[in-house]
């Protein structure tokens, strides 16, 4: 039999040949420094910027001011809310920490409100008799004011969405895993997206249309999303004597968040709060839903603050995450502790027979693929920080409870974090476990996943597995607590250094939009007018449009050599 003898050193493949030049095109394109510390957040110094121009008012003593009239009062950015990233920010000047790049309209200059931190307190607030003594005052000049009612301030809700009806399900399904940030393809196979999604929505419509038929026909997600934004409108009202507007946007289903932008831009809005309705920050959720805002606004960027010459009067601050407030924290702790007191004594005592810790609770969180985490989706190590935070105000091991944690939802053969709780669940009931409570930790409001998933589907395999003792804690839904905190994180989100809705993707590892040179104008992070596209984000851009463009290169190399490869039963190049 005829064999050749192996060389000592196998020559390069065909694919990683092309692998080495991609590599070398993009560090010869962008320096060997910046290929290879791609930095996929930053901390802009335009990110110091605040929204607090409601919350301000005329402030006439001298001591208010400087010599010159500008405001000398200094704004800290709290530690949680710095961008992480290794640029370091530029320092700022007293009077710049203060300035939001409204344009006053009578005037059309750059306008500087004053940060009167003290008015965070709504007694404070109420003995300063803050009402309708709002304020702007022009840089250099106090007499220039704009009338509270010019300075109209919203608060938009995003949240996933979902069906109201089973004759929804199919469009729904398509709009989710038309979504690249659900389902994540090969840049080779992106124009085939909305095929994709097409096929699986079709495939999976009659399963999930049964799931929906299970809790009532559609999922209420969309009720809860408005009474929440119904009661935080209330709150801020009621407690700060504030009046914002509230709207509710939803990626996947009515109402979009496009059409709730056009609302806005309706009612006049002109400093806007963004937050997503998931604690714990994802691409695939809270990102995805930032994206359509960041591509919104880079589209029509005159419309929305931006552009060369002044556009819009328009500036906005986001919220990404928010696990580790207080106020949800302590909701949440107070709805599990319920659950853990419910259970009667003969149930402990029989507990006890079978295993050493009378109360046991599992956290289930909503699973993402491992990749996800692999390329810098901080929503793993969001929900650890969360459940330890709640963890620490419940009952302790020693004194009865033990706490799990595990992860859902997941959809298709690939790798998503683990453990699973189908996995977790038949393992608890093999442990002797009895008592359980079962917490759904990524749902802030009741839907499919929490009603058909959790209350069905697992409660049905615990009990197979032997844990005749269930309990789910309810979702969060319109919990005081909870309002009453979202409200308090809104009036501190206006006080404090704004963050733009592209700040905010870069911070977190979401894919910055491409902005065409017809969508850039003259952009900062202050003015929507740009969503924060500074010299520095300009540059983040290049590199990110580089670094895909020659990735490309290489991936289509590899892929068209594995398939010559494979057809031709022999390797292009060497033995």
């Amino acid at each position: 039999m005829y064999s050749r003898q192996r060389p000592l050193l196998n020559p390069l493949t065909f694919p990683q040949v092309f692998l080495l030049l991609g590599t070398l095109f993009t560090v010869i394109q962008m320096g060997a420094v910046q290929a290879f510390t791609l930095i996929p957040s930053a901390v802009l110094s335009s990110s110091s910027t605040s929204l607090s121009l409601h919350l301000n008012r005329f402030m006439s003593s001298p001591s208010s001011t400087g010599g010159n009239g500008s405001m000398t009062g200094i704004c800290c950015m709290s530690s949680k809310n710095k961008i992480k990233g290794s640029i370091p920010p530029r320092i700022l000047d007293p009077s710049s920490s203060l300035i939001t790049r409204l344009k006053c309209r009578n005037s059309l200059q750059l306008t500087m409100v004053s940060s009167l931190t003290t008015t965070m307190d709504p007694k404070t607030m109420e003995s300063n008799s803050l009402g309708n003594n709002y304020f702007v005052e022009e840089i250099g000049r106090q007499e220039e004011q704009l009338p509270v009612q010019d300075i109209k301030v919203g608060v938009l809700l995003l949240n996933l969405g979902g069906p109201e009806k089973t004759q929804d399900v199919e469009g729904f399904l398509y709009n989710l895993f038309a979504d690249p940030d659900i389902i994540r393809l090969p840049p080779p196979l992106a124009p085939l997206q909305k095929l994709i999604a097409l096929i699986i929505s079709k495939r999976r419509a009659p399963k999930s249309i049964a799931a929906y038929e299970s809790i009532g026909g559609g999922s209420p997600i969309l009720y809860y999303s408005n009474q929440q934004a119904s009661l935080v409108q209330k709150s801020l009202a009621e407690r700060y004597g504030l009046d914002v507007k509230t709207y509710v946007g939803m990626r996947y289903w009515y109402p979009f968040t496009e059409e709730a932008l056009e609302q806005i831009q309706t009612d006049g809005i002109n400093a806007l709060v963004v937050v997503p309705l998931y604690p714990q920050f994802s691409i695939s959720t809270s990102g995805s839903s930032l994206r359509v805002l960041q591509e919104e606004f880079a589209r029509n960027s005159a419309k929305w603050g931006g552009g060369a010459g002044g556009g819009s009067l328009f500036t906005h601050t986001v919220i990404p995450a928010w696990y580790d407030r207080p106020g949800y924290v302590k909701a949440m702790a107070n709805i599990i502790q319920r659950e853990l007191d419910s259970f009667t004594p003969e149930e402990v005592s029989e507990q006890l027979e079978t295993n050493p810790i009378a109360k046991h609770v599992l956290f289930s969180a909503h699973g993402v693929p491992q990749s996800y985490i692999e390329a810098g989706d901080p929503y793993q190590e969001q929900i650890q920080k969360c459940v330890q935070g709640i963890s620490k105000l419940l009952p302790s091991e020693e004194e009865g409870v033990k706490v799990h944690l595990s992860y859902q939802s997941r959809v298709g053969p690939i790798e998503w974090l683990r453990p699973y709780t189908d996995d977790v669940l038949p393992e608890l009931g093999r442990a002797g476990v009895k008592n359980l409570v079962v917490v759904p930790i990524s749902f802030v409001s009741e839907h499919i996943e929490t009603l058909e998933e959790i209350d069905i589907e697992y409660r049905e395999l615990a009990e197979e597995s032997g844990i005749t003792h269930w309990r789910r804690a309810q979702a969060l839904n319109t919990d005081p607590t909870f309002i009453n905190d979202m409200a308090d994180m809104i009036v501190e989100a206006l006080n404090q250094p704004s963050q733009s809705v592209t700040e905010a993707c870069v911070a977190n590892n979401v894919g910055l939009v491409d902005l065409e040179d017809e969508f850039k104008g003259d952009i900062n992070s202050a003015g929507v007018g740009g969503v924060g596209y500074n010299d520095e984000l300009q540059s983040q851009v290049r590199l990110k449009a580089d670094e895909r463009f020659y990735g490309r290169i290489a991936i289509m190399a590899v892929i068209t050599a594995v398939l010559i490869e494979v057809l031709s039963g022999r390797p292009i190049f060497g033995p």
